[in-house]
């Protein structure tokens, strides 16, 4: 077994390929009930943790998928943008706009 380059690993995290992917999900496994808050409003507070953060596209993705099964919808979203708007400013909240709408669709 070869063991992969650091710039095709990177490669498909970027691109959300499933070995990587599901390596990245299991990060994930538990916050939800960890957490203690609804699962909605979990989804929406991760939203605006990537807005926050300038997140990748494929971040986008993968969280709101999950998000829209648990029922947030596009107007959850822009709230959740109008609301971080002062904090994190203007611009993030524009660049995120994008993904945000792509991941819903």
């Amino acid at each position: 077994m070869t063991a992969q380059t650091p710039e095709r690993t990177l490669d498909a995290i970027a691109q959300g390929d499933s070995p990587v992917f599901e390596e990245l999900v299991q990060m994930h496994l538990d916050t939800l009930e960890r957490s203690g808050l609804d699962e909605r409003t979990y989804h929406l507070v991760r939203l605006a943790a990537l807005i926050a953060m300038s997140s990748a596209p494929v971040s986008y993705l993968m969280n709101l998928s999950v998000a829209q099964e648990a029922g947030v919808t596009a107007a959850d979203a822009q709230g959740v943008c109008t609301a971080i708007a002062p904090i994190v400013g203007s611009a993030r909240v524009v660049s995120a706009a994008g993904s945000v709408l792509r991941a819903l669709s």
